[in-house]
């Protein structure tokens, strides 16, 4: 192949560039993501499972499913193709595969990234509902409804992205019937001036950054507020409000580094919306931003290992069968079953045991009195006053705190 033929956008770069391009994106993004990769997979694994079943799973299901897609464009589009100019390698990858899988990937990629966003916001106001609008967690917080959620959510992402599927095109370079390679260029018939600034900028600023930026930070200081709040009376919260605590701090730290992850992107951009030419080296940043994108798609599994007790148990008992046997003295089937990563109002896990009127025989014949379980009691969040329980309440089903994470933000994709 001629080592000669190349795309124009890669003449004139320095070597510094390259070698900058292949540290950030061709080292740090791909190990980084082939690490986002595997803990996503297993993030699904552990979400799914029966015992797991709740809303806010269900949200992080959808969450890390979204960060997998956007893991894999960043790696297909920045990744793998930041290899060739520094070290000759992937050369055919790099000319043939990579632009022409571009116009699909480029675009797939921002939806990934807006459902990333707009997920992790609903994640959140979920939580500001279990939290400080108990009473109506129930019927807003049920798996049903998540779904629908996730579902709406990949809906307005797929209407907002759309122009972007036209936004570029591949024109073949050298000589097309023999020996030539690909490159990926702006459609200039539709890149005008009128939609880079008004689409591109501005739309991008508003609708990927101030919105749910916003929307983040008034609902988790209202979070916080509440977790403080409830904090000063930790001794006197139920079993059930000490898990709910527990699992709005967790989901606190990962929109904590949503924030981190999209405070550099958020800065580009806006450096680009006002103050345009003034800045014209702004592709160092760009790819930081792309990188830590990447890192924000990947780091949720170990905030949920971390911070997620129940998720940690699970984990342990699908995949560690040693430390399984070992708790499995000390916690029955019906322990786990009930412990709820998030409870929402519709895992119970408080039972009360009261004696009823149903009776068993003893081995005499003698009706010997047998305690009945009530039906179960409706789940209560803090800061309400923890519920009156029996002397008698089985401890096999009270659950321990249980925790659940949720996301992830995003940075701007650029080629």
């Amino acid at each position: 192949m001629n080592a000669s033929l190349e795309c124009d956008t890669d003449a004139g770069v320095s070597e510094s560039d390259k070698l900058f391009r292949f540290v950030v994106h061709g080292v740090l993004l791909n190990g980084i993501g082939a690490a986002g990769l595997l803990g996503n997979a297993l993030a699904v694994l552990v979400l799914s499972r029966p015992q797991m079943r709740s809303s806010i799973n269900c949200l992080l299901v959808g969450l890390a499913a979204c960060d997998t897609a956007l893991i894999l464009t960043s790696v297909l589009l920045f990744g793998l193709s930041a290899v060739y100019p520094y070290g000759g390698a992937l050369r055919y990858y790099y000319y043939h595969v990579c632009p022409r899988l571009t116009p699909l990937a480029y675009p797939l990629a921002n939806v990934a990234q807006t459902m990333s966003v707009y997920l992790t916001l609903v994640v959140t106001l979920e939580r500001w509902v279990a939290v400080c609008r108990p009473f109506r967690a129930k019927a807003l917080c049920t798996s049903a409804r998540a779904r629908w959620y996730v579902l709406a959510t990949a809906a307005f992402a797929f209407a907002y992205n759309a122009p972007k599927f036209f936004e570029a095109e591949v024109v073949a370079v050298g000589d097309p019937a023999g020996e030539h390679v690909y490159c990926v260029r702006a459609a200039a018939a539709f890149r005008t001036e009128r939609y880079v600034a008004v689409y591109i900028h501005w739309m991008y600023l508003v609708v990927m950054y101030a919105l749910p930026f916003s929307a983040l930070a008034a609902l988790n200081a209202a979070i916080v507020r509440q977790v403080r709040r409830a904090q000063a009376e930790r001794a006197r919260l139920s079993r059930v409000q000490r898990r709910e605590l527990g699992l709005a701090t967790m989901l606190l730290v990962v929109v904590l580094v949503f924030f981190l992850c999209n405070l550099l992107p958020l800065v580009t951009n806006a450096f680009e919306v006002f103050l345009g030419d003034q800045f014209d080296n702004l592709d160092p940043l760009v790819k930081t931003s792309n990188l830590l994108v990447t890192i924000n798609s990947s780091v949720n599994f170990v905030i949920y290992v971390i911070f997620g007790e129940k998720f940690k148990r699970v984990f342990l008992k699908m995949f560690c069968a040693g430390r399984a046997r070992a708790r499995a003295g000390r916690e029955s089937p019906e322990h786990t079953r009930d412990d709820s990563f998030a409870s929402c109002g519709e895992r119970v896990s408080l039972r009360l045991a009261r004696n009823g009127t149903l009776r068993r025989s003893d081995a005499r014949g003698a009706r010997v009195a047998r305690p009945r379980r009530a039906s179960p009691a409706p789940t209560v969040y803090y800061p309400a006053p923890a519920p009156s329980t029996d002397v008698s309440l089985a401890s096999s089903d009270a659950a321990p705190p249980a925790p659940p994470p949720a996301r992830n933000g995003n940075s701007r994709l650029h080629f």
